[in-house]
């Protein structure tokens, strides 16, 4: 499985918005220019990210984009989420109709033999991406993100293996 290209600019541009939180406008250029990410592609992505109400445009000669909540608020999910959608690694765990007793393929739940691996795996990157904030990537010379996560998510850490 790999992180897409979306998710991946997405939540760079995001902690250029929280590193400058409080400050005004960022300029779209300013982020490309500084996470070498083609301008029309952030353009693409702060439509998602506006849309989810996570970030607001501000037009004019100091326009650009603002962080709509303070960087402590906003996770890493909530940027994946806003540009690709919920994290949903298998085709199974889409159901169809209301009962949820039936995946999109037509298999009864308590038929599936792996449905369980890849809805613990769906649990576990979302308790991750979730656990993860932009104020935690904006840190600078601090403590490692990985032991910075052990005070709120440990099972995450457990079964990253550290």
């Amino acid at each position: 499985m790999k992180v897409s290209a979306k998710s991946e600019y997405g939540v760079r541009a995001m902690v250029q918005l929280a590193r400058a939180y409080g400050q005004g406008p960022v300029p779209l250029s300013h982020i490309a220019e500084r996470e070498q990410i083609s301008q029309d592609f952030l353009e693409q992505l702060m439509a998602g990210l506006r849309h989810k109400g996570l970030v607001r445009s501000v037009r004019g000669a100091h326009g650009g984009y603002l962080l709509l909540r303070d960087p402590a608020e906003v996770t890493v999910g909530d940027v994946m989420a806003a540009v690709e959608g919920p994290f949903v690694p298998m085709q199974c765990l889409e159901f169809a109709g209301t009962d949820q007793q039936t995946c999109c393929m037509g298999i009864h739940k308590p038929e599936c033999a792996t449905r369980d691996v890849w809805a613990l795996l769906q649990e576990k990157v979302n308790e991750t991406l979730h656990s993860i904030t932009l104020a935690d990537l904006c840190r600078e010379g601090g403590q490692p993100l990985r032991l910075a996560i052990v005070r709120s998510a440990p099972s995450v850490v457990e079964a990253l293996g550290a």
